[in-house]
């Protein structure tokens, strides 16, 4: 228990480094050549946007020190860091969960998979300065308010039942989602993907197995599961976005290949994909409105609660304050960690010059 507690103490530690600026000890970005404005703003005529777009449609990567138009450099940024910022916020719901889980090798998993998107955050935020935001405007955005992060992060995690549920619904939908991006335009974001995704499909996993131990366990483990699939079930299904005639990103996304599938094809896969899984749990899917098909082979499902969804994007969801005031005082704390990085970086430097 020692060492698992040191080891936690580890994780916090690198969790800190999420604010640090990563160019400022020449780590991940050293590839990048050009001046901010020079290469990333250089497309603005039609004959050159009409060369940009010629490249996407033949299925070519963007790469940094390529020229691309400041709206795809813009909404890469917008995506690229709230999926950085879900990975850093998604650890506070499970991290919650390490001590407290049920046996040694339950918690040795579940703090590994928290190390892993720690360090998909990490991944994130570099291919994010490749586009020349800097990871510590990034981070201030989230810590002020300006920045989003996944709205399913905003929900308690009363139970052990609750971590089964994230891996298998959370992490499922997460992989729905990013699978397709590992052919994103953009060859820092797709690459960095491709890890990504190898990582939260053992999440997922992960998940279903604690699920199914609970299905064949005691009445009240049964219980636990089945409360589980129906407080995560309907806002999972909100993680893939509003409706397609309602999002306000999908189009230009989906023009540039950053995006493959919208968002209601994305929330149809998987609830194709997960109602099956359900059914073999054993457990019930809270949808009074579920049901196949037989014309299109696809389930069918109930009206979705487009206000809940907007209310936690608003900030008023449930943990809402509880997980923003979490990281601004890992934050804080972790300012000397930064600092230390940053003077043993300049040190090296002086010595090597």
């Amino acid at each position: 228990m020692h060492l698992l507690l040191k080891f936690i103490d580890f994780c916090k530690i690198v969790s800190y480094f999420s604010g640090l600026n990563l160019k400022d000890v020449a780590m991940y970005t050293q590839g990048l050549t050009h001046e901010p404005e020079a290469a990333v703003h250089a497309v603005g005529d039609e004959a050159a946007l009409t060369r940009f777009q010629a490249r996407i449609d033949g299925e070519q990567r963007i790469e940094p020190n390529d020229a691309m138009p400041a709206a795809y450099r813009r909404t890469l940024v917008r995506q690229i860091s709230q999926h950085a910022h879900s990975e850093i916020v998604g650890m506070l719901p499970e991290g919650n969960w390490i001590t407290r889980a049920p046996t040694l090798r339950r918690k040795v998993a579940l703090l590994a998979k928290v190390q892993d998107e720690c360090g998909h955050g990490l991944y994130l935020y570099a291919a994010a300065e490749t586009l020349d935001a800097t990871r510590e405007q990034l981070y201030d955005d989230l810590l002020a308010g300006k920045a989003r992060y996944s709205s399913i992060f905003n929900y308690p995690t009363p139970t052990w039942a609750d971590i089964g549920a994230i891996g298998w619904l959370v992490d499922g939908a997460a992989l729905m989602n990013q699978i397709p991006l590992c052919r994103c335009s953009y060859g820092p974001y797709a690459r960095a993907m491709i890890r990504v995704c190898k990582e939260e499909s053992f999440h997922q996993r992960q998940g279903y197995e604690i699920m199914l131990t609970l299905a064949r366990g005691t009445p009240a483990q049964q219980r636990m599961a089945q409360d589980a699939l129906n407080r995560w079930w309907w806002p999972c299904l909100m993680m893939f976005g509003p409706p397609d005639g309602e999002s306000q990103h999908s189009d230009t996304s989906t023009l540039w290949k950053i995006k493959r599938f919208s968002n209601d094809e994305l929330r149809q896969k998987f609830i194709d994909a997960t109602v099956p899984q359900a059914h073999f749990l054993g457990l019930t899917i809270p949808d009074a409105a579920l049901r196949f098909d037989e014309a299109t082979g696809h389930w069918q499902h109930g009206a979705i609660d487009w206000e809940e969804f907007r209310q936690v994007l608003a900030g008023n969801g449930p943990c809402n304050n509880e997980r923003m005031a979490a990281r601004r005082k890992a934050h804080d704390e972790g300012a000397w960690v930064r600092e230390a990085a940053l003077a043993h970086a300049s040190k090296q430097a002086k010595r090597a010059a």
